[in-house]
């Protein structure tokens, strides 16, 4: 959930591409689909066999964040990352209502049912991880196990706004995303301009065309905590999977106090993976390491 707030946007008018649900060139070598969500099309890209294995970005991304870990995992399982609702060649329904953690998480239950599967294991990343840990709690049964990058326990991270200063200081960009103005400040290049590549840029901006920016920060309006920072009854629910989290420790947006306690709501085994020289998108900073660590452990598992 990084902040944009300091860059210098201009405001401008994005006109959304029209959806089309025709197959996508493969021209990576991974097909392209879609998955109905409610009548909402949730595009993916998926490669490999065995067991189901979803990936979900955060904010400001989409499904080509996890380019790196996807041809390592997809040696041992069904790897299909999405776009989330908002974000590229997904649908963008209009309303705040519709961007709820209820249809977000709705979103990962129907991508499981498409490929008719059971239960899947959820990888998530910043807004994906908080997807990633609400859908374990919301459906049990269908999460094999979690990978979260950079976004502690929901719980964890109301705590720290309520009771860490710093926290709180460190989420004013949530705050300002909440803003009735705020789409408007936001632009193409602006959102890509934390990735560091710049033929990955271009595929950014291009993608970030493709999206709603008020789908985008409806993730914040919806979902993000308010005061007085109560722990809702949906958090209470305990996660019944295993969990490893992987957390750059140098992210100034969610801070590793977090983290405390996180193994108190969850009812398996936890691994918690520090990277003291990462930042918030870990897994951009650290590829290889991030990959071989989510590798292992699905090998011990």
């Amino acid at each position: 959930m990084p902040s944009l707030v300091r860059l210098t946007l201009s405001i401008s008018t994005i006109l959304l591409l029209s959806f089309t649900a025709l197959p996508l060139p493969a021209a990576d070598g991974w097909k392209h689909g879609y998955a109905d969500s409610d009548g909402v099309k949730i595009h993916y890209v998926e490669a490999g066999a065995g067991p189901l294995l979803i990936m979900i970005h955060g904010f400001p991304d989409y499904w080509y964040s996890w380019r790196d870990q996807i041809p390592t995992l997809a040696k041992t399982h069904h790897v299909v990352a999405i776009d989330q609702r908002g974000f590229n060649r997904s649908d963008k329904p209009v309303g705040v209502e519709q961007y709820a953690v209820s249809k977000l998480t709705a979103d990962v239950a129907a991508v499981i049912d498409h490929f008719k599967q059971t239960q899947a294991t959820v990888v998530g990343h910043d807004w994906g991880g908080f997807v990633a840990w609400s859908f374990a709690m919301e459906y049990p049964l269908k999460t094999a196990g979690l990978v979260i990058l950079n976004l502690p326990h929901p719980r964890g991270l109301t705590r720290e706004l309520a009771a860490n200063p710093r926290q709180h200081q460190n989420s004013e960009y949530a705050r300002q995303f909440q803003k009735p103005d705020a789409a408007g400040k936001l632009t193409a290049a602006g959102l890509a301009g934390w990735v560091r590549e710049d033929d990955a840029r271009d595929k950014y901006i291009e993608a970030f065309k493709r999206s709603s920016f008020e789908g985008m920060l409806n993730f914040y309006k919806a979902n993000y905590p308010r005061e007085p920072y109560s722990i809702t009854d949906q958090l209470k629910k305990p996660v019944k999977c295993p969990v490893l989290i992987i957390h750059g420790l140098r992210d100034p947006y969610l801070l590793s106090g977090a983290l405390n306690d996180n193994w108190k709501w969850i009812e398996r085994e936890m691994t918690l993976v520090t990277v003291p020289t990462a930042s918030h998108f870990v897994h951009r900073e650290k590829p290889a390491l991030v990959t071989r660590r989510i590798a292992r452990w699905l090998e011990d598992r």
